[in-house]
């Protein structure tokens, strides 16, 4: 991309911002590491609300009657000098092909566009599994629009105390930290458990970032989330100058 800023509409400049991120409506904290919260990345990033949008919408009604409003919003992230756009849910794999035709950039909808890589890092016999925010709303169309094989095991955490309850039914506005990572770690546990030639795990979540190194410790697997796809995702839009 040219160093040169990009002239939106209505006179405004916007100087150094190489992603623009898709938020939903939520009122969940954004915690430090939640994609959210714009002092987890190390590069400037540009946040557009989708109004309607909300997790419930997103997660468990499979983003019906949004994708216009997506479009839109990226559409003017890219209008204010956004070199890339992604997303704060990924459950919004479901217009990837479509957010991808709609704008002149690269995007990336989903945290789980990773399997196929971690996959190709593993022996023989091993695999990669998925935890997110919700098992039964990750379907194989999810899957298949991102090119998930649609037998990766997944689990979800909706039958967990906190993150599920905060994060898709909105129930409160305030946050456990420990009790969410509990969460999050005795999925991974379990899904191990039941399936134990897993030995890479996804987060799909894009507010469980705050949890992998968690994760990391209770199960000793590598683990991968939007945070390692963002930074990958970067550094190919901006590539380190060695010279």
């Amino acid at each position: 991309m040219a160093d040169s800023p990009l002239i939106a509409t209505g006179g405004r400049t916007i100087y150094g911002v190489p992603l623009g991120v898709l938020m939903l409506e939520t009122r969940f904290p954004r915690i430090l590491g939640d994609m959210g919260n714009g002092e987890t990345w190390p590069f400037p990033v540009l946040y557009r609300v989708v109004k309607g949008a909300n997790p419930k919408r997103v997660v468990l009604d499979g983003a019906e009657g949004l994708l216009q409003d997506f479009i839109d919003a990226a559409r003017d992230l890219v209008s204010l000098g956004a070199e890339a756009i992604t997303t704060t849910c990924g459950f919004l794999s479901l217009f990837q092909s479509e957010l991808a035709a709609a704008v002149n950039v690269p995007v990336a909808t989903s945290s789980i566009m990773q399997v196929p890589w971690v996959q190709a890092t593993l022996p023989a016999g091993q695999r990669v599994g998925i935890v997110t925010v919700s098992g039964p709303s990750l379907t194989a169309a999810h899957l298949a629009a991102v090119g998930v094989p649609i037998d990766t095991p997944i689990i979800g955490v909706e039958n967990g105390r906190e993150f599920f309850r905060v994060m898709v039914k909105e129930e409160k506005p305030e946050l456990e930290i420990g009790l969410a990572s509990a969460d999050v770690v005795n999925a991974a546990l379990e899904l191990i458990a039941r399936e134990p030639n897993i030995r890479a795990i996804v987060l799909e979540c894009t507010n469980m970032p705050p949890y992998a190194a968690a994760v990391r410790h209770a199960t000793g697997l590598p683990v991968f989330d939007i945070y390692s796809m963002i930074n990958w995702f970067h550094a190919g839009i901006r590539p380190k100058n060695f010279r």
